[in-house]
């Protein structure tokens, strides 16, 4: 009897941890999007894994690093009015394990002239008990 109340008890510890990750991961995105509505790019950036091994895919192919990945963004969308409103709606939270996680949702922008939408996959990695983007692939 102890050793199945143990079980209980360890699987409801592991299920509280997953939610608690997939609520964190979460409020990255969360914070990505406040930051992009306010036209501020660099805190956009903060949901990312400041590395040069940062890989983001999108329709120019696939670029490495967070500089790189910050300068891109500038360059498409070099004002507020440029970025739009942003949403999100997340499909899926995957956790893969204990350090990563898959991510698919769609996102759209209003803007004034047009309304751009596509989809995404993000791979999360836990670091130093953070969640970062490591790869980004928007369509």
């Amino acid at each position: 009897m102890k050793k199945w109340i143990s079980l209980l008890i360890f699987f409801a510890l592991v299920q509280t941890a997953q939610a608690q990750d997939e609520a964190q991961i979460k409020q990255v995105l969360e914070q990505q999007r406040q930051a992009w509505n306010r036209g501020d790019l660099l805190n956009y950036m903060q949901g990312y894994w400041n590395s040069d091994s940062l890989l983001f895919v999108g329709k120019n192919g696939p670029k490495y690093g967070w500089q790189q990945t910050l300068q891109n963004y500038q360059r498409s969308y070099p004002s507020k009015e440029a970025m739009g409103f942003l949403t999100f709606d997340i499909k899926e939270v995957r956790l893969i394990d204990a350090q990563h996680a898959f991510v698919l949702g769609a996102w759209h922008l209003k803007r004034e002239k047009d309304e751009p939408q596509g989809f995404f996959t993000l791979l999360f990695r836990k670091i130093s008990g953070q969640w970062y983007v490591v790869v980004d692939h928007s369509s």
